[in-house]
């Protein structure tokens, strides 16, 4: 068994040290159609209603498993030879999501909303496919004990490019027009770019066997008479889509569908709040120095503690049990929000509300994230977790759409408190989950 010390020299290899700049090129673009587009939307007097419909343009990030799988399996001419397949389609989607940022920033949503939405869908898709290539990236280039430093660098990183894209982006908004910060912000994802240059191809047997299976069925297809472009695509098809679908639904039998409404749910409530969040601190008259510097770098904080946390709460209680428990405590501190609109401007108590959320906010996300890993076949991790990852997209990017109806409609205090209690459903759920869990465990016939 390794010493500490002999453990913790794994942060210093090289290509954990790459994943941290992988991270941060991954979690930067995430805020730009997120928290920091709509406090950009909300300077330029954008109602809140249109605010709230802004947040579907951020549906790639929900169905990027329809194209996962192309990405997978094709290779792009001239540039896989150079490049090789994972770093030939990274620095392809890097140099697009460059581009597609800028023209975001160049946009005028006051004047032309339709096309800052349609930029905003272009980062959006660019960025997805760029999370696409990193995590497979990330999890071909280590060797099965190095996946876990690798994850834990890659989370920092990703924290570390969203908190650049929220505080820093933001706070720069008080000085600068908003189109120079969004090139400022697409100049930093030359950090990702590098870092792949300087990298090599990692070598993948799992993807090498899948081709083998690919062109022999292919080749099976061919010879009953099969024209070679139907071949090619049906063999396409079953070894990148069909093959993982099926495990999944065989593994969990009709228990797969219970497995995806709980993951719809369980963030449902913690998305609307965050869809909200500037609009309503600017509602309480903060500045964008005041925001940046409490709920950005402050919160930032309480995010990677309650990620410890989090952590330990799961490896002491099993996962099940951490995801009820950090839920219960996220659903509580959603309140002190309501708290806060009651309140009004109140950097202390500001304090206070960005602690406590951010703390829990990070508590649950370590737990699903576990939850999410724990669902997956080691055979299929790549396609099978960016499926899950898409299902856990769907309350930040379809149902946060609403948010600004409902607090239009119901008030800053009420649109939290609802935020809170429509985090019970997926408590329930886990609930009987559970139950159902312990029963299969005491009698497995």
């Amino acid at each position: 068994m390794r010493s500490w010390l002999d453990a913790s020299k794994v942060y210093f290899d090289r290509r954990i040290v790459a994943i941290l700049f992988l991270g941060f090129s991954s979690g930067l673009p995430l805020l730009l159609v997120y928290g920091t587009l709509s406090y950009w939307l909300k300077l330029e007097n954008v109602s809140l209603a249109t605010i709230g419909f802004f947040s579907l343009a951020r549906l790639p990030y929900t169905f990027k498993f329809l194209w996962a799988p192309l990405i997978d399996h094709i290779r792009l001419p001239l540039l896989n030879r150079i490049f090789g397949h994972r770093r030939s389609w990274a620095l392809l989607s890097q140099i697009c999501l460059i581009a597609s940022i800028i023209g975001l920033g160049a946009s005028n949503p006051a004047q032309t909303p339709e096309l800052t939405a349609l930029m905003a869908v272009f980062v959006a898709f660019t960025s997805a496919t760029q999370d696409i290539l990193l995590d497979a990236y990330r999890i071909e280039l280590l060797k099965e004990d190095e996946q876990g430093a690798g994850a834990a660098t890659y989370v920092n990183g990703y924290r570390l490019g969203m908190l650049v894209a929220g505080a820093v982006a933001i706070s720069l908004s008080d000085w600068i027009a908003m189109s120079i910060v969004y090139s400022i912000m697409a100049c930093l994802l030359l950090v990702g770019v590098i870092t792949v240059l300087l990298n090599k191809e990692p070598e993948n047997l799992a993807a090498a066997q899948q081709i083998k299976e690919r062109d022999s069925f292919c080749q099976k297809l061919l010879e009953k008479g099969k024209p070679l472009w139907l071949a090619s695509t049906a063999a396409n098809f079953k070894v990148a889509v069909i093959h993982p679908l099926m495990d999944f639904i065989t593994r969990n039998g009709w228990y797969f569908l219970v497995i995806l409404i709980f993951i719809i749910l369980y963030k449902m409530g913690e998305a609307m709040l965050g869809a909200m969040a500037n609009p309503f601190y600017q509602d309480m008259s903060f500045s964008g120095t005041e925001i940046g510097s409490i709920t950005k770098v402050f919160g930032m904080a309480a995010t990677v503690i309650g990620g410890l946390i989090g952590g330990i709460v799961t490896y002491r209680y099993g996962i099940m049990r951490a995801l009820l428990y950090c839920g219960i405590v996220q659903m509580i501190s959603t309140l002190l929000f309501a708290v806060q609109a009651e309140v009004g401007y109140n950097i202390p108590m500001l304090m206070v509300t960005i602690s406590g959320e951010n703390v829990t906010a990070g508590m649950a996300t370590t737990a699903f994230v576990a939850y999410l890993s724990s669902q997956c076949n080691t055979a299929y991790t790549a396609t099978q977790y960016a499926l899950l990852s898409s299902f856990m997209a769907v309350p930040r990017d379809l149902f946060s759409s609403l948010s600004g109806i409902l607090a239009q409609s119901l008030g800053w205090t009420w649109f939290f408190v609802g935020c809170s209690a429509i985090a019970a459903p997926a408590l329930l759920l886990l609930l009987w989950m559970m139950k159902r869990t312990a029963e299969t465990e005491s009698n497995p016939a």
